[in-house]
C-alpha cells in the first residue's frame, strides 16, 4: 500500500473537538475523516491507542492490546441505548482547546461506570451475544488485564511491583481469590473494552468506505507498569520482585544533552526465540485488525538497544546491546505473512539498522525539521536525497510545529544553540525559495512535491499553528499530549489549499 504516492494527515482522536472533555471515536472522528476526503488525503495516521497513565503518554500505556476507554463516544453510546442524554446534561464544561487529563477523567469514567452498571439491563440481545463472543475471542490477553486494572484500582492506582506480594508475584491462590473478589469490576473493564473495539471497528470501517487508511503506532518497548510485565515477567529484565535490573533510553542526541531515560523494562530476546515470538506475533496480529500499517517507534532497537542501569539517573552511561535483528521477522512474516510495517529508524541509525530495515522492504521515516541542521545526517533528511521507500514528514508529535521550529528560540527541548537556530533558518529559506512568511505551507508543498511514496503533514502544520500547539516535548514529564483542534480552524481556504497542494504533488 505504501508503494503508491499518498498522502495523509497525523492527528490522535484525543485532539479531535467534541463536548465532552477529550477526543472521541465517535461521530466527531467521522467528520474528520470527511474533511481528509474533501482535502485529498487518503491515509489518517494516529498514535498508540492504549490505555494511559501518569504522565497520560499513548507511548507509556497499562496494555499494549487494550483500547483507551477514555476515547470512547458518549454520542454513540446515547445512539446505542446504553447512556441517556439527562445523564450528560450535567457533565461539566471543559476548556475545549486543551485536555484537563485529572478531571477529564474522573468525570468521563462516572458515566462510564453508569453504563457498566446498566449494561445488562440496557443492551440489546445482539449486543449481549457479541460481548461475549468478544470475551472469549480476546481473552488471551483480556483476562490478564481485567483482572491487573481489578487490582489496581483495589491498590489506588500503585504500580503492580508495590502491590502484596502474593498479588505481584501472580501466585495462584491469591489470583483465585481476586477473580472472585474483583469479579464486578472484571467484568467492567471488560465491558468497556468490548464498546471501544466496537466503535473503533465502526470508525475504520467508516474510513475505509471514504477510501482512508489508518496508519497505527506502537512503541518498541511497553510500559514498566502494565498489564504485558505483570502477566509475563519472564519476558523481561526484572529481578524476583519485579524491579528494573536494566532499562531501556537513548543515548545523548538532538532533543537532550543527557539523553532519554525511558524506564521501560527490556526484553529478554532469549526467551522470545524459545517461543518462536509468540508474545510480538500476538501484538502486531492484533494491531494489524485494527489498522492498516503500522509505524513501529525506535525500530532501531530491534538491531541494537541503549541499555542503562535500572537504577541509573541519565541515560549518558548505558550502551549499545544487539536485538534480536532479522531472527524477528523472518518468524513473524512466516506466522503472519506481509507485515505492513514502516520502520521509525530516526536517531543513530548505522548501516545494520539500514540492513535490517531494507532486508523486510520497510519504509522508513524523513522529518523535514530534521534537514537543515548542522548534524551530520542532515543531508540524508534533503528531498533530493529521499528514497522513494520512505515516509516524509514535516515533523512528528515529538517535534515542535513548523511554525513554531522556524521561529524557535534556545530551550530545553533540544540541544540547538541561537546561531545554529539561525544558520538552520538561513539553509531553509535557501533552499526552499521562500521569505517564511508561510513556512508551514512551504514544508507542507515540499513533503507533497518530494520522491517519497508516503507524505504525512500533522494537523497542527495544515493549520499554521504555533508551539502552544505542540503535542509532546520529549524528556518533560508534565504538559504533553492536551492539544485539541477546533472545527473553525479547518477553513474552506485551508482545506481547498491542501487538496490543490496534493493534487499537485500527484498524490
Amino acid at each position: 500500500m505504501l508503494s503508491e504516492r499518498k498522502s495523509g494527515i497525523l492527528l490522535h482522536p484525543t485532539s479531535l473537538p467534541g463536548n465532552w472533555g477529550i477526543g472521541e471515536i465517535g461521530p466527531e472522528a467521522c467528520r474528520f475523516a470527511d474533511t481528509l476526503h474533501e482535502m485529498g488525503q487518503h491515509l489518517w495516521q494516529i498514535l498508540p491507542m492504549g490505555p494511559t497513565s501518569y504522565g497520560d503518554s499513548p507511548y507509556q500505556a497499562l496494555s499494549t492490546f487494550a483500547g483507551n476507554h477514555l476515547l470512547i463516544s458518549f454520542d454513540l453510546l446515547v445512539q446505542d441505548g446504553l447512556l441517556s442524554e439527562s445523564r450528560l446534561a450535567r457533565f461539566p464544561k471543559f476548556d475545549p482547546s486543551k485536555i484537563d487529563y485529572g478531571p477529564v477523567i474522573i468525570e468521563r469514567m462516572k458515566v462510564l461506570q453508569t453504563v457498566c452498571r446498566s449494561f445488562e439491563r440496557c443492551a440489546t440481545d445482539r449486543m449481549k451475544r457479541e460481548f461475549q463472543q468478544f470475551c472469549r475471542r480476546q481473552a488471551r490477553w483480556l483476562d490478564d488485564y481485567a483482572l491487573y486494572i481489578a487490582i489496581k484500582d483495589s491498590q489506588n492506582g500503585k504500580p503492580w511491583i508495590k502491590w502484596p506480594r502474593a498479588l505481584a508475584g501472580r501466585k495462584p491462590e491469591a489470583m483465585n481469590e481476586a477473580v472472585k473478589k474483583f469479579k464486578t469490576s472484571i467484568r467492567n473493564v471488560k465491558i468497556l473494552q468490548f464498546i471501544f473495539h466496537d466503535q473503533w471497528r465502526r470508525l475504520k470501517t467508516y474510513c475505509h468506505r471514504k477510501n482512508i487508511k489508518i496508519i497505527g503506532d506502537i512503541p518498541i518497548f511497553v510500559a514498566h507498569d502494565s498489564a504485558d510485565v505483570w502477566a509475563h515477567p519472564d519476558l523481561y529484565y526484572l529481578d524476583g520482585r519485579g524491579n528494573l535490573t536494566v532499562q531501556a533510553g537513548v543515548p545523548p542526541d538532538y532533543f537532550s544533552a543527557t539523553g532519554q531515560l525511558w524506564g521501560n523494562p527490556l526484553y529478554r530476546w532469549d526467551v522470545h526465540a524459545q517461543s518462536n515470538y509468540a508474545w510480538w506475533a500476538a501484538r502486531l496480529q492484533h494491531i494489524f485488525q485494527m489498522v492498516d500499517v503500522v509505524r513501529i517507534d525506535h525500530f532501531r532497537g530491534f538491531e541494537a538497544y541503549w541499555e542503562v542501569a535500572g537504577d541509573a539517573e541519565t541515560a549518558i552511561s548505558g550502551q549499545w546491546v544487539k536485538g534480536p535483528n532479522h531472527g524477528l521477522f523472518d518468524s513473524l512474516l512466516q506466522q503472519l505473512g506481509p507485515l505492513p510495517i514502516i520502520a521509525e529508524d530516526l536517531g543513530v541509525i548505522t548501516p545494520e539498522v539500514e540492513k535490517l530495515r531494507d532486508d523486510f522492504g520497510f519504509p522508513g521515516m524523513r522529518i523535514l525539521q530534521f534537514a537543515f541542521g548542522n548534524d551530520p545526517q542532515a543531508e540524508n533528511f534533503r528531498p533530493h536525497n529521499f528514497p522513494a521507500s520512505c515516509v516524509v514528514y514535516t515533523g512528528t508529535h515529538d517535534n515542535d510545529t513548523t511554525v513554531g521550529w522556524f521561529h524557535s528560540k534556545p530551550d530545553e527541548s533540544s540541544t540547538r544553540t541561537q546561531q545554529d537556530i539561525d544558520e538552520e533558518r538561513r539553509r531553509i529559506l535557501d533552499y526552499v525559495h521562500t521569505d517564511g512568511s508561510q513556512i508551514h505551507w512551504d514544508m507542507i508543498s515540499l513533503a507533497a512535491h518530494s520522491r517519497a511514496n508516503t507524505a504525512v503533514v500533522p494537523l497542527q502544520d495544515v493549520l499554521g499553528l504555533d508551539s502552544s500547539a505542540r503535542m509532546n516535548r520529549p524528556g518533560i514529564a508534565g504538559g504533553n499530549w492536551g492539544w485539541r483542534f477546533h472545527w473553525e480552524q479547518l477553513t474552506p481556504a485551508i482545506i481547498r489549499r491542501m487538496r490543490d497542494i496534493t493534487a499537485s504533488g500527484k498524490r
